[in-house]
Order: C-alpha cells, then sequence, then structure tokens
C-alpha cells in the first residue's frame, strides 16, 4: 500500500485510474517536457504510469500522485526514485517532480518535495538524495536549492542513457545529506 503524505497545501497519494488522461496531457505539454526527450503518447504516458506504480510496489516508495484539495485532483508527480541506471553516484535515491505548466510558479513542487525527502530520511532511513536535470532547467534547480540541495560542479555527468553529444546528456548533480536535513542547517 502506498503512503499517503499531506502539508498544508498538497496531497501526495497513490496513483488512480482516473489520472491517467491527466497525467498524459501534461506529458504532451511541450513546456513541461522541454528538458526531457520527448512529449510522450498515450501508450508511453500509460507505461510511465504503470513503471511509477510498481516502482511503490516493489521498493515502498516512489513518485505519489499529487493533488491541490480545492484546486485540483491531479497536477502531476513528486516523489522519490531509484535511477535506472548506473552513474559515479549510483546507486541511489533521487527525489523528482513533474507539475502540469498550469500549476507552476506555486510552491507546490517544492513543497511535496520536501515532504518526499523528509520522508525518505525519517522513514525510509536513506543517509543522502540526489537529484539531477540538464543545466538549463533553473525552475527545477531553483526547487533543488530551495530544498537545501546542493552543487558541486565536479559531480556533473553525461548521462549514460543519452548519446554522448546530445543536447540534454549533460547533466547537474544535487545532493542532501541526512545529517544536514535533520539538524536544521537545510531551509524550511
Amino acid at each position: 500500500m502506498t503512503t499517503m503524505l499531506r502539508t498544508e497545501r498538497v496531497i501526495l497519494r497513490a496513483w488512480r485510474d482516473d489520472d491517467l488522461p491527466a497525467f498524459a496531457k501534461l506529458n504532451t505539454d511541450d513546456r513541461v517536457m522541454e528538458h526531457l526527450l520527448k512529449p510522450l503518447t498515450l501508450s508511453e504516458s500509460d507505461a510511465l504510469a504503470a513503471r511509477i506504480r510498481a516502482h511503490h510496489a516493489q521498493h515502498g516508495f516512489g513518485l505519489w500522485a499529487v493533488e491541490v484539495p480545492g484546486v485540483a485532483s491531479f497536477i502531476g508527480f513528486v516523489g522519490l526514485g531509484v535511477p535506472r541506471f548506473e552513474a559515479g553516484f549510483t546507486p541511489c535515491v533521487e527525489v523528482g517532480w513533474r507539475i502540469a505548466s498550469a500549476h507552476w510558479n506555486n510552491g507546490y513542487a517544492t513543497e511535496a518535495a520536501r515532504a518526499a525527502v523528509t520522508f525518505g530520511f525519517e522513514r525510509c532511513g536513506f543517509s543522502e538524495i540526489v537529484s539531477f536535470t540538464v543545466p538549463e532547467n533553473l525552475a527545477s534547480r531553483r526547487v533543488m536549492e530551495k530544498l537545501g540541495m546542493t552543487h558541486n560542479p565536479s559531480d556533473d555527468f553525461d548521462h549514460p542513457l543519452l548519446d554522448q553529444g546530445h543536447r540534454l546528456s549533460r547533466h547537474v548533480l544535487y545532493r542532501v545529506k541526512k545529517a544536514d536535513w535533520c539538524s536544521g542547517t537545510v531551509p524550511d
């Protein structure tokens, strides 16, 4: 069973079948998908949702569906995942998000990601959580920084699942350690 997380404004919950149409629409939005490989077809979007559900079942954590009560029953996902590739910093746990563009600039990604990271440290016992994106994805990088994650340019990497020289190959890596998160040195 997927754990539900609540914050002041959002609910991170298990996925429902009625989330799939809104998820498919989000995955075709050029603004949302700008820093990802390509917009997803309906079948690709549904397959991703199935993988997300399977990850929750396998690991006891994953990418939660995000609901904003009184605003929208589904605005995207936020949560924790285990990357499906090998790099110098793997194995690891990543915090990530994908929010519908109509709901950007409201702080929902940061608020939900803070809840997910807290869950990862307090309930799962992880010692570190990472996040990564392409250097040009300034909005996601701001969320990482608001979470108190730090970037060391020596950690940047070429994504191993992309061809060398691909426009999205280069990635920046951000990290936050449990000791910093729990000590209160990370901004709230």
